[in-house]
């Protein structure tokens, strides 16, 4: 879970989709070499920037004016939903809706994608909250004018307009019941996009499909091997400390380490919206579930979950997770 406007040490991402229809993806060292005596289809890459990191989209595909129309269709995709989630361009529904406080007829993903939020706030036990963005303002606002972390009464008054049920959706109408609340989708945005631009690759006929946009989504059709996706701990490398074999589903690692708004406090990006405190129970957790939402949302409200609890949720949402406790050295299986 990231917020836009970081004032501390956020580390560089760098988003990847690779795709293959299933007659050039029987391994997905296909996607990297050709097998011997192989012919490999041609490979269509674009470089940029998505969601506010580099970002490079390859596609497999014997038709390379299709896989053009593929790659600049995902593009789109991804340009199109950062206008409705984005709080860092002015007119972004997201923004406009944290402005009035109120949005009429809200782009359809925008509901869609706020009321599964809701979900996620309900089953976590409000572990899961969209309403910490003022907790991000406040705290980006004293450490970028170098004033102390605040504490006490000025944390207590931005908490006051910290609360997911305060949030009402009205058919295509979204509603924050308190002056003052503003919402954050960073901690479940990404999982989306991730999922609809795999979607739309699937529909579009590629069938061995891996996208990493901070989420990572994977299709892999029977004839193929899996794909191959590490478990990163918390260190600056993003060490591997456990490695799945993926053929259909979504892994996501949230960690406090990832945005570190203020390192002598430990200050960090992921707010417990009962305290309005960092996440300091676990250095990381990852989730694998069937969507990249799921296990985007999930892996951001873990961080501020025990054990039980966290077993609890992850069986009622069918999803594996593992954490990095502190002073350990390896990968806990939790649920």
């Amino acid at each position: 879970m990231t917020h836009a406007h970081a004032t501390g040490t956020t580390r560089r991402r760098c988003i990847g989709i690779v795709a293959a229809v299933s007659a050039a993806a029987a391994a997905p060292g296909l996607l990297h070499r050709a097998e011997a005596g192989a012919v490999t289809p041609p490979v269509t890459t674009w470089q940029g920037v998505a969601l506010g990191a580099d970002a490079q989209l390859r596609i497999v595909h014997p038709d390379r004016k299709l896989a053009e129309q593929l790659v600049q269709q995902a593009v789109a995709e991804v340009q199109r939903l950062e206008q409705v989630f984005s709080l860092y361009r002015d007119d972004s529904a997201l923004v406009r809706l944290n402005d009035a406080g109120i949005l009429r007829d809200a782009p359809g993903d925008l509901t869609r994608l706020l009321a599964t939020t809701l979900q996620f706030c309900a089953a976590t036990g409000g572990a899961f909250d969209p309403t910490v963005q003022p907790l991000w303002e406040l705290y980006a606002s004293a450490i970028g004018a170098g004033r102390p972390i605040p504490r006490g009464r000025s944390l207590q008054a931005v908490l006051a307009r910290v609360d997911w049920r305060d949030v009402h959706l009205d058919g295509g109408d979204i509603r924050l019941g308190r002056p003052g609340m503003r919402l954050t989708l960073n901690g479940i945005a990404q999982g989306y996009i991730t999922d609809r631009v795999t979607d739309a690759l699937r529909d579009a006929g590629l069938d061995h499909v891996l996208v990493d946009m901070g989420e990572v989504r994977a299709l892999a059709p029977p004839q193929a091997k899996p794909w191959r996706v590490g478990l990163a701990g918390d260190d600056e490398a993003r060490t591997p400390l456990e490695t799945l074999a993926l053929r259909a589903g979504a892994v996501s690692t949230s960690s406090g380490s990832g945005t570190v708004l203020d390192a002598r406090s430990g200050l960090n990006h992921i707010f417990d919206p009962r305290t309005g405190l960092s996440a300091t129970r676990w250095r990381s957790v990852s989730v694998q579930a069937a969507s990249a939402t799921t296990a985007d949302a999930l892996s951001t409200a873990f961080c501020l979950m025990d054990a039980q609890a966290i077993r609890r949720v992850a069986a009622r949402e069918d999803a594996r997770v593992w954490a990095l406790a502190h002073g350990a050295s390896g990968l806990r299986r939790l649920a």
